[in-house]
């Protein structure tokens, strides 16, 4: 690899641009800390997941610009951008990152709420009389 590599990832209405490079392993989401961004260890494994299966965690440097969405949809666009990345900086990782849906956008959304409804599918109460 060499120079910047960037790809976006989406998840619900959250979107995640990030910029690998090679280095040690150094975070920087919405630039602060990943850990200042990311609470939960839990959200911080998932999101580490593309790097964990390639064996590239101590390699690159990342940065991660996320908008929209809420925590948990920016985590899945970090994952998603994240592995897409990887992916352009090298190409042997497509089969691993691909197998574990790492490079699968997840496409479930909020529906929208529909006229003459309360809600997206939820109908007033019917009155026959």
């Amino acid at each position: 690899m060499t120079g910047v590599v960037s790809a976006t990832g989406r998840r619900k209405t959250a979107v995640a641009r990030v910029q690998i490079v090679a280095g040690a392993g150094k975070w920087v989401v919405n630039k602060r800390e990943m850990a200042a961004h990311f609470a939960s260890e839990a959200l911080r494994n998932f999101i580490m997941q593309p790097m964990k299966l390639t064996n590239t965690a101590d390699k690159y440097d990342v940065t991660a610009s996320l908008t929209g969405g809420g925590i948990s949809g920016q985590a899945g666009a970090t994952r998603h951008a994240l592995a897409r990345a990887l992916v352009k900086a090298d190409e042997s990782f497509k089969g691993v990152l691909r197998n574990s849906g790492c490079l699968t956008r997840d496409s479930r959304m909020k529906e929208r709420k529909k006229a003459g409804q309360p809600g997206a599918r939820k109908r007033f109460q019917f009155s026959k009389r």
